[in-house]
């Protein structure tokens, strides 16, 4: 119920241009439902058993005709989610606060008009079945690699994330001079919460590409899709030039790990575990084999495939 979304929308089923023009605000949010819908079911479809969906949405509110209104999206994909048979895991609130001084809406200081503004978005989280299952030893390892850090797991796992949003502008696009895009730190903590290396990442709304890009550091496949062609070259570019922004910030995780080590061991005692492959004190058993690769490089190969070779990292 954004308004950069209508003419989409609109596109997809004109009924819902229809029922905006006639000030029909609920009809309209119902018909736009029923389209993303289509893409809950299509991912379920192609989520492999035990995998893991998540959804970055915010609720919106919009004054149509007279009415100003909430139209709870995060609520209606839960609903619709379900029935389509994933199973529901507890959800992420992600508070993206802004100090903007025009953000309070409504009438200002006087009551009953004024509306408390929405500064947070939900990330959503579905498993298809059962839990995921590692039944070999070579699975085993890879998973054991794919670990984090144990302090990265007291943040990540908390069920309410706070850090700021990105630019919505993007040039040099004729269909809209705005996207939806959530910042790199989202998708990567998503992926590496939710999924191993070599793993394959789908993002049916792939935008500017953020996701592919944390999937290349993540060492993940990706597949990204998007109904908006002219973002192509913006993807390929940004990703094509993207190694060493990528690689400064694994330098960076790996120095935030060293610094929590530091100050763990200055205040408390000493970590008994080392890791086996980067000779650093862990927390936990479980992190003795996390391999931190760094990314050698990343091409675009004749048939229009991003190809990236990755390194042994040496901090």
């Amino acid at each position: 119920m954004i308004e950069m979304w209508d003419n989409i929308f609109t596109l997809l089923n004109p009924a819902i241009g229809e029922s905006l023009i006639n000030l029909d605000g609920s009809e309209a949010f119902h018909l736009m439902h029923l389209e993303l819908n289509k893409v809950w079911k299509e991912c379920y479809r192609v989520l492999s058993p035990g995998g893991i969906a998540c959804i970055n949405i915010g609720d919106a509110t919009r004054k149509i005709g007279h009415h100003f209104m909430l139209y709870s999206n995060h609520y209606k994909i839960l609903q619709a989610c379900h029935e389509i048979g994933f199973h529901t895991l507890p959800l992420i609130l992600w508070r993206k606060q802004t100090n903007a001084p025009n953000k309070f809406m409504g009438s200002g200081m006087l009551p009953s008009g004024a509306y408390v503004t929405l500064e947070h978005e939900y990330i959503l989280i579905f498993r298809k079945g059962a839990k995921r299952d590692f039944p070999n030893e070579t699975d085993k390892k890879n998973r054991q690699e794919s670990a984090f850090f144990w302090e990265e797991r007291n943040i990540w796992f908390s069920d309410v994330w706070d850090f700021k949003g990105v630019k919505q502008r993007i040039s040099g696009v004729k269909s809209r001079d705005r996207s939806g895009a959530f910042p790199f730190e989202l998708a990567y903590r998503l992926i590496n919460m939710h999924s191993v290396k070599g793993d394959s990442v789908l993002d049916p709304f792939v935008g500017t590409g953020t996701t592919i890009l944390a999937a290349i550091a993540s060492n993940r496949n990706s597949i990204g899709m998007d109904i908006d062609l002219t973002l192509k070259n913006i993807i390929e570019k940004n990703l094509i030039s993207s190694r060493d922004i990528i690689n400064n910030y694994l330098t960076e995780r790996y120095n935030r790990h060293i610094q929590f080590v530091g100050d763990y061991e200055q205040t408390k005692s000493t970590l008994k575990y080392i890791n086996k492959y980067h000779h650093f004190p862990v927390m936990t058993r479980q992190e003795r084999n996390l391999k931190q690769d760094l990314l050698d490089e990343i091409r675009l190969d004749p048939s229009g495939v991003i190809q990236v070779t990755y390194c042994d990292a040496r901090f």
